[in-house]
C-alpha cells in the first residue's frame, strides 16, 4: 500500500549585486556558515569527508554537495534531509534560491519561523557579496 510521504517544500530567494561566482564561493564554503548563518553553524570542522557543524543543539555531521557548473550547494544530514539551494546568474548579479523541506507533522507556525530565520541567512549572504 502506498502512502503519501512527501515532506513539504517552502523556498526563498535573494537578488544579489555580485557574480554567481562570488556567491557560490562563499555559501559552498562550509566553514563560512558561521558568518552566514550562525544559528546553523556556531563552528565548523571537517571530518572525513564531511563536516560537523556545532550549535545550541550540539553537533550535527553533514554532507556538503556542490556543483559549481550547475550552481547547487546541498548541506545534507545521513538521511539526506537538509537544505538544497542554487545560484543563479541574474542580469549583472545572482539569484540565490534556497530550499527546506519538511515533514507534514510539523506545525505551519514552526516552519514560518524556520522561514523567517532563512530570510535573515539570504540577507546575510548577500551582505557578504554585495
Amino acid at each position: 500500500m502506498l502512502t503519501n510521504s512527501l515532506l513539504t517544500a517552502h523556498s526563498r530567494s535573494v537578488s544579489i549585486a555580485a557574480s554567481p561566482r562570488t556567491v557560490f564561493d562563499l555559501v559552498s564554503d562550509p566553514q563560512a556558515l558561521p558568518r552566514w548563518a550562525p544559528g546553523v553553524a556556531r563552528a565548523v570542522r571537517v571530518e572525513g569527508d564531511d563536516w560537523i557543524v556545532e550549535n545550541d543543539q550540539g553537533e550535527i555531521r553533514l554532507t556538503v554537495r556542490t556543483s559549481p557548473d550547475h550552481g547547487t550547494v546541498d548541506l545534507l544530514t545521513a538521511e539526506n534531509q537538509g537544505v538544497f539551494t542554487r545560484v543563479l546568474p541574474n542580469g549583472e548579479g545572482s539569484e540565490y534560491q534556497f530550499t527546506m523541506l519538511f515533514p507534514a507533522e510539523v506545525p505551519d507556525d514552526a516552519v514560518a519561523a524556520q522561514m523567517t530565520v532563512v530570510e535573515g541567512e539570504l540577507e546575510a549572504v548577500r551582505a557578504l557579496c554585495e
